[in-house]
């Protein structure tokens, strides 16, 4: 496929990596913006991914409360320096996910995160649905993995669509702010509290 000089800028913007290393990143991975990342940082090549062995242990806790205190939200995020911990870019940065995680209530970070016991749940529900509604024993397992790759989209923060803008992930706001702060920036924990809500999960 043909790759946009847009495609280009948008990556080199998110990784620091040269033109020409962003164009072929994104040819090696036919215009796929997250496995161009995974690319550039398996060569060395992505400024952010080189930034995010450093220590971080500055930052900030955001709280946020909406829908008149309906929904509350307490999400860590942390920096290299206080410097930048204080910066209203790294500020914006963590109320954007306390937003994120308040709108689109999230269980996990990432994917790793997610328990063996809770992914062979779903995969056991995937399979049942799949087999009620009678799909080809040929493509079952092929279709079960495409509804665990939703669930992962659906429950882990980092997959899941910005709210502001569904063309770009919550990885790509994490590497955007990496980048522009010139610090590794992690997302280290968050809380959501919904009124009413059973706390027996």
């Amino acid at each position: 496929m043909a790759i946009t000089t847009e495609q280009i800028k948008t990556l080199r913007e998110s990784t620091g990596a040269g033109i020409l290393d962003c164009r072929k990143a994104l040819e090696k991975s036919d215009g796929d913006f997250n496995k161009a990342v995974d690319y550039l940082r398996e060569k060395g090549l992505a400024k952010a991914a080189q930034r995010a062995d450093r220590q971080a242990s500055q930052g900030m806790v955001e709280l946020y409360s909406h829908g008149n205190g309906r929904v509350g939200v307490m999400v860590e995020v942390n920096c290299e320096t206080d410097f930048v911990a204080r910066s209203e870019r790294f500020r914006q940065f963590a109320h954007e996910i306390a937003l994120q995680v308040a709108a689109s209530a999230p269980r996990y970070i990432k994917a790793d995160d997610i328990p063996a016991d809770v992914l062979e749940h779903e995969r056991q529900i995937a399979t049942a649905r799949a087999q009620q509604e009678g799909k080809p024993e040929a493509v079952l397992g092929k279709i079960v993995d495409g509804r665990m790759e939703t669930f992962k989209n659906e429950v882990c923060l980092l997959r899941q669509p910005y709210i502001r803008d569904e063309s770009i992930t919550i990885e790509k706001l994490l590497t955007d702010a990496v980048v522009a702060t010139g610090e590794n920036v992690v997302i280290r924990r968050f809380a959501r509290w919904e009124l009413g809500e059973s706390t027996s999960a």
